[in-house]
């Protein structure tokens, strides 16, 4: 039997999960407001003649590519992928075949938040749970953010280059995280920033994509009721046009 896992949060106004400059603003039109919506398209139609007296129900919203669970293109990391050998590709470009893969997940809830994921921490998880990194699996971190809680934006670790280069090396193109960032969260970056002044630090998990093209989804949820192996995620982007990202919803298929 196949059991469905909703990996994704809801687009709300309700729950804080991006910064005050960064956060969707939905506007909800109801059945009791709505018939001189519908009268539009059918000139002389009163209130009375609807059943009930009641419009649709739609919903308006002003959002960001980025908020809600979705999936990050090479695009917006950098304008080049390769290298610089050619342009890196938006979100309407992505191969649809990398998204319906079998998954594994890296437990890195223990770490503080703001540490740096490097290579040796994910050659030592994958060891622990037993799995044999495969070209085009898709790898999702468990990083110790907790959707719905205070201060999500400023929670959990981040991948760093050099992590993100040893995945992408090995043929995964396609990765997640439940936190706000597949980076350490800026808050954290940049008091490091402010001590060493070191440029390289700044996004680098992000950056890596300038070298190797892979896909990035962030702000997952419910990532502890996975197990780490033994399971297929489907992630589709929604298709938008020369765009940084999509939406996705993200659905963890696990056979029983």
């Amino acid at each position: 039997m196949t059991r469905f896992i909703d990996l994704s949060i809801p687009i709300t106004n309700d729950v804080v999960s991006d910064p005050p400059v960064m956060r969707p603003q939905i506007s909800y039109m109801t059945h009791e407001t709505t018939w001189e919506q519908i009268a539009l398209f059918f000139p002389g139609l009163t209130r009375e003649d609807l059943p009930d007296g009641e419009g649709w129900a739609v919903e308006s919203l002003t959002l960001s590519t980025h908020n809600g669970t979705h999936m990050d293109a090479p695009w917006h990391f950098h304008s080049t992928t390769d290298s610089g050998a050619r342009a890196a590709p938006s979100i309407d470009e992505a191969p649809l075949d990398l998204f319906f893969r079998p998954g594994v997940k890296l437990d890195f809830s223990d770490r503080p938040a703001g540490h740096v994921v490097g290579a040796a921490e994910v050659e030592a998880e994958l060891a622990r749970i037993g799995h044999a990194l495969q070209p085009l699996d898709i790898v999702l971190v468990q990083s110790g953010a907790i959707y719905g809680t205070a201060d999500f934006t400023d929670q959990g670790c981040g991948m760093g280059a050099e992590a993100t280069l040893w995945l992408t090396e090995r043929g995964v193109q396609v990765v997640g995280t439940d936190a706000w960032s597949w980076d350490a969260p800026f808050s954290h970056t940049a008091r490091r920033w402010a001590e060493t002044r070191d440029p390289s630090i700044i996004w680098e998990g992000h950056k890596a994509g300038r070298i190797r093209p892979y896909y990035q989804i962030e702000k997952l949820t419910n990532l502890s009721a996975l197990p780490p192996t033994g399971w297929t995620l489907s992630c589709f982007p929604v298709k938008i046009e020369r765009a940084s990202a999509g939406w996705i919803r993200a659905v963890a298929l696990v056979e029983d």
